[in-house]
C-alpha cells in the first residue's frame, strides 16, 4: 500500500479540530497519505481528546486506523483501547470517533473495566456496539450488555 500512497509521512501528528476548537491530538509511527491528501492511512496510532475548555478527555491507542478529512472521522482498528481521564480502560477490535459530535462508537464487541483502587473494587462491563463520549462518562451499550463488579464486604451493613 505504501508504493500506492501519493506521500508518506514518518512519525506524524495533526491537530483534530471542530468548528476552530481543538478536539484532541492525532499521532501515527507512519502515515500514508492518499485521495488528494483526503484520506489517511495509519499505522500504531495514537489519539489525545479534549473537552471544549481544552481539558484532556481521554486517550486512543491502536494498531492501525483512518483519518477521513471530509467527514473528519477517525477509526481504530486492531487492538483499540480507549482510557479515560479516571482510568477507565475500553477495549475493542474497532472504533469510530467523529470530530462534530466528538463522540466515540462502535458496532463491535467491547469490554470496559473499571478499577478503583481506593475502595478496593472492580467493574467490567461488555457488550456489542456502543456510544460514548471520549472520557467513557455517557456510555450507551446497543446489544448484548451484561457486566459485573466486586464489592467490599466491609461497605455492606446488616439488615
Amino acid at each position: 500500500m505504501a508504493d500506492t500512497a501519493e506521500q508518506v509521512i514518518i512519525d506524524g501528528h495533526s491537530m483534530l479540530t471542530e468548528g476552530g476548537v481543538k478536539r484532541g491530538d492525532l499521532f501515527a509511527d507512519t502515515i500514508l497519505v492518499f485521495n488528494d491528501q483526503t484520506r489517511f492511512v495509519l499505522r500504531r496510532v495514537r489519539a489525545t481528546f479534549n473537552t471544549e475548555t481544552g481539558a484532556l478527555n481521554g486517550t486512543l491507542r491502536g494498531d492501525h486506523g483512518t483519518y477521513d478529512l471530509r467527514t473528519r472521522t477517525l477509526e481504530g482498528f486492531g487492538h483499540v483501547v480507549v482510557t479515560s481521564t479516571d482510568g477507565k480502560k475500553l477495549e475493542s477490535p474497532h472504533l469510530k470517533f467523529v470530530e462534530a459530535t466528538n463522540l466515540i462508537s462502535s458496532d463491535s464487541a467491547f469490554t470496559i473495566t473499571e478499577i478503583d483502587r481506593a475502595q478496593k473494587t472492580e467493574r467490567i462491563q461488555k457488550g456489542i456496539g456502543f456510544t460514548s463520549d471520549p472520557n467513557l462518562q455517557a456510555m450507551k451499550c446497543l446489544r448484548a450488555c451484561s457486566g459485573w463488579g466486586l464489592v467490599p464486604l466491609g461497605g455492606l451493613t446488616k439488615p
